[in-house]
């Protein structure tokens, strides 16, 4: 426990470079209060409305905030919400080369509408999501190629945060895998994992390691045969898979599977983007020098915090440190 410790104070040192598909989420809240005469659906008078970063945004917005250099590289579209996202990690982000506002791109947004009365939690009650759908173009490519081979000797990991609309394509793939050959590679992606063999370590959910591996995960035996299967898929050196409120399973070639049980209440307010604070956490930890089994601690950790948490959320160094001590204590 203290070595995780000793490892937080260093995240002020990382460089961490998050490629990935970077997404405007909205909240918009208010509260019910009849029935609507023109279809059997509730009426919602609108309080206000919010946008933060989400998707592999908020992988970055969680670096940010545990106090790494971060090299965030994406596409948004050059509209409102796009150009307020690029203004948000901008304000705290001074390396935004890699971000692009393309006047031909429409940003990924997800509209979550909440509801609740005044004095209670607000429940989403709806999502919509709007998708872009067009193949990035040649220029973009060219762009992003170029910026990882510009920045590849001044980070210290690289995370692939793929939630599938098409950033990756094999140019892109090729030059990843390149690059990652000296450097840590982190990825969650969720439908193209085979895609990145070789590396370092993955972080799918359970419904993504079912895909990958057409294994039905129902109970510890098949999750060990996924995980197992997952390490030849992939052939990464470890495999991590998350579990929500039943914590998380680390496989390593030669070695045991490592059950990391939730910390503290396994009651969760919200997972989303539970995922992206996990693959921030172990990028930095690896970065720190730390082990797969001590980067996954200090990820369960991480994890256990955003989740009581409403919406998209991060952490800050002195949360993690106060939980970890917190557990310490018993």
């Amino acid at each position: 426990m203290k070595r995780l410790l000793q490892y937080i104070r260093t995240f002020s040192q990382s460089r961490i470079c998050v490629i990935g598909d970077l997404t405007a989420d909205i909240y918009i809240y208010g509260k019910p209060y009849r029935l609507s005469r023109e279809a059997p659906v509730v009426v919602i008078r609108y309080d206000g409305e919010y946008l933060v970063p989400g998707g592999a945004a908020n992988t970055v917005n969680n670096l940010l905030d545990l106090g790494a250099h971060v090299y965030p590289i994406g596409i948004l579209g050059n509209d409102k919400p796009g150009t307020q996202l690029f203004c948000l990690l901008g304000a705290k982000c001074r390396y935004m080369d890699g971000v692009m506002l393309d006047p031909n791109y429409m940003t990924i947004m997800k509209t979550r509408i909440l509801a609740g009365d005044d004095n209670t939690t607000k429940q989403q009650v709806l999502r919509v999501d709007r998708d872009h759908t067009q193949p990035i173009s040649s220029d973009l490519q060219h762009h992003i190629v170029s910026y990882i081979e510009q920045i590849q000797n001044d980070v210290d990991a690289f995370i692939v945060s793929d939630y599938g609309y098409g950033l990756f394509t094999k140019r892109i793939l090729a030059c990843l895998k390149k690059v990652s050959r000296n450097k840590l590679l982190i990825v969650d992606s969720r439908y193209h994992m085979r895609e990145f063999k070789g590396a370092t370590i993955v972080t799918p959910n359970l419904a993504e390691a079912e895909y990958v591996t057409g294994i039905t995960i129902s109970d510890t035996q098949s999750l060990n045969r996924a995980g197992e299967r997952l390490l030849k898929i992939v052939k990464s050196q470890a495999v991590l898979i998350t579990m929500g409120n039943k914590g998380m399973t680390l496989f390593e070639h030669d070695k045991k599977p490592l059950h990391i049980p939730v910390v503290g209440n396994d009651t969760i307010s919200d997972v989303t983007g539970a995922g992206d604070t996990v693959v921030a956490l172990m990028a930095l930890a690896l970065s720190a020098g730390a082990t797969f089994s001590e980067a996954a601690r200090l990820a369960n950790y991480a994890a256990s915090i955003v989740v009581m948490k409403p919406g998209t959320a991060t952490l800050t160094p002195e949360e993690l440190i106060q939980a970890i001590t917190a557990d310490l204590k018993g």
